[in-house]
């Protein structure tokens, strides 16, 4: 099934009316090289052009669409009209003059190679005569030969005065995509992929992109151990799962180019590389293409996540998902770096009507009362941070993002993993901090939990006077009495929250009676309006509290956490209901 939505997007990609988004075609595939020989008809060099630009730190070369590269292993194989500086001058950078003769000797086997059409093309005909006459003395005169022959760099052909490179001329091109690989005796099988007899590919090209896997690429599909192959199929491992050399063509291509830099449809969550991509379906569907990636894939709570959770919201409620457009699938694929190999973390596909509930749910559970700098739809990324320690990316759990995620377009009742809750509950204990983030994480999480097992309501965004459980009126309490104290004592370094958050969030018996017998010594402080309107909201705080448990679970520590969050705002909004929701600005 992914092998076969990867094809579909080539495919749609392939036939795309902007020349600048259509995928390359069968035997080509888009590469950076650095350095250019531009040459005469005659095979005279004029210059070795550096086609580098300066982004950020590093340079980076010029992208062009060149003959596909063969899958290098220890062995010699060459590319066509495209190959490092041994390959294509054979000029010895490492000090092995026998292997860069053979490589050399390869480069020019694959240009004989090709038919009787492309070698009558002047450019071929040019670069031929510059590998019968190369001169090592006069390409070391160049001044980006050095740098090139260090870093042994890819090099290839152009003309001098043609715009595109010697592979890319039609005749050169045209024999690139019908020849391939030298021809082996491979033999041919039904196509997992697209069902038709063809020639089957032995080993499938890297995937690169993954965050995590090796830097030359890694494979999704390989066979390489006596254990992972079948049936004696050990010198054709690509037979165990037979897919068509056009396919394999087609899916990594895709494949790479989702996860390619600058790709609007990749994100990261966690340790899983992420690509998302929407089914055509008119023109309509195709702004919902980078849909996941423009609301999961920002690391912080900027406008474009913003407008493209509001976009969505729009859409469900308009009806826009009712027909054609809501009938679209659309694909999430994660991916993790497993050595050699990649692995698939998750791999989602639904229609649109079924993809927006979802994720508009996600934020449903995440919605709360917040302060005025404060998001209305929490990234991922900082939702994720607010729960490691320090803050810090690198000390969030590697699985935890992948598997919020699944959880989210799994279902709109499925629970979010319970590493998220605890990773919440832990950070505000420690830390002795019930933020924005933190507060949305738990309330989400237990959400979910209580709509699988309904024993009773859910929480809502803001103060429930109504929600008798103990565990989240006890955080209520907590907070009326640190407000009692700051009113008491203005201008204190530190709360009660700083010393007894941790004590009083998980044994309550062991700090309350202490807090409770303080907060008399706070309110004598206070003038008597004031005093009193606080004694009236303890003692509807505590109206729901019998006794103070001697121990509170993960799940009740997170209640209470949410509790002390929902109090410590309705003391900064206006209410004319209760005590419990009065403004400090009407003290």
């Amino acid at each position: 099934m992914i092998l076969q939505a990867l094809y579909d997007y080539y495919q749609r990609k392939c036939a795309a009316a902007d020349p600048a988004e259509r995928l390359p075609a069968y035997g080509l595939e888009e590469k950076e090289i650095p350095f250019v020989l531009e040459i005469t008809a005659d095979g005279d060099l004029v210059q070795l052009r550096d086609t580098r630009s300066q982004e950020g730190k590093k340079k980076v070369g010029r992208r062009y669409r060149v003959p596909q590269g063969i899958k290098k292993t220890s062995g010699v194989a060459a590319n066509l009209l495209w190959d490092a500086c041994e390959y294509v001058t054979g000029i010895d950078t490492r000090d092995k003059p026998e292997r860069v003769a053979e490589q050399h000797a390869a480069f020019r086997a694959r240009i004989n190679a090709l038919p009787e059409s492309a070698q009558a093309d002047a450019g071929l005909k040019a670069v031929q005569a510059y590998l019968d006459k190369i001169d090592p003395k006069r390409l070391a005169q160049e001044p980006a030969f050095a740098e090139a022959k260090e870093s042994n760099a890819l090099m290839s052909f152009k003309l001098h005065g043609e715009p595109q490179l010697v592979c890319q001329r039609p005749a050169v091109a045209s024999a690139a995509m019908t020849a391939g690989e030298p021809a082996n005796d491979a033999p041919t099988a039904r196509c997992l992929v697209t069902g038709q007899p063809a020639e089957t590919e032995r080993l499938h090209a890297a995937i690169k992109g993954v965050w995590g896997a090796q830097t030359v690429g890694a494979n999704i599909v390989s066979f390489n151990l006596r254990a992972f192959e079948s049936y004696g199929k050990r010198d054709r491992q690509g037979e165990n799962a037979p897919v068509g050399k056009p396919a394999a063509f087609a899916y990594t291509t895709a494949l790479n180019h989702l996860l390619g830099k600058g790709s609007r449809n990749r994100f990261q969550v966690g340790d899983a590389s992420t690509v998302c991509w929407a089914e055509q379906q008119g023109e309509a569907v195709s702004e919902y293409d980078t849909l996941l990636a423009d609301i999961f894939g920002h690391y912080d709570d900027s406008d474009a996540g913003v407008k493209a959770v509001s976009t969505l919201f729009e859409s469900v409620h308009s009806g826009r998902f009712d027909g054609a457009e809501g009938a679209a699938r659309y694909f999430v694929l994660g991916l993790a770096p497993n050595a050699a190999r990649i692995s698939v973390r998750f791999f989602h596909t639904m229609t649109l009507a079924e993809l927006a509930p979802r994720i508009l749910q996600h934020f449903k559970d995440l919605q709360l009362k917040h302060g005025p700098n404060d998001p209305d739809y929490p990234s991922l990324f900082r939702l994720l941070t607010a729960c490691a320690a320090q803050g810090k990316a690198d000390n969030i759990p590697p699985n935890l993002g992948g598997a919020i995620v699944d959880a989210i377009l799994a279902d709109p009742d499925a629970p979010y993993p319970s590493l998220w809750l605890n990773a919440a509950v832990n950070r505000c204990r420690a830390e002795r901090e019930v933020n924005y983030h933190r507060a949305a994480a738990i309330k989400a999480c237990l959400n979910r939990s209580i709509r699988r097992h309904p024993q009773e309501k859910e929480f809502q965004p803001m103060l429930d006077l109504d929600n008798t459980n103990a565990a989240y009126r006890l955080g209520r309490l907590f907070a009326v009495l640190e407000k009692i104290q700051e009113e008491a004592s203005p201008g204190l370094n530190a709360t009660i929250r700083d010393r007894y958050y941790g004590a009083a969030s998980s044994t309550p018996v062991a700090v309350f009676t202490t807090l409770l017998r303080l907060k008399n010594a706070h309110l004598k402080k206070l003038p008597q309006g004031r005093s009193v309107s606080f004694e009236k909201l303890l003692g509807e705080v505590l109206s729901a509290v019998t006794d103070f448990p001697a121990h509170l679970t993960l799940a009740a520590q997170g209640r209470f956490a949410l509790g002390y969050y929902h109090q410590r705002q309705a003391f900064f909004t206006k209410s004319d209901k209760t005590p419990s929701t009065e403004s400090t600005e009407e003290k």
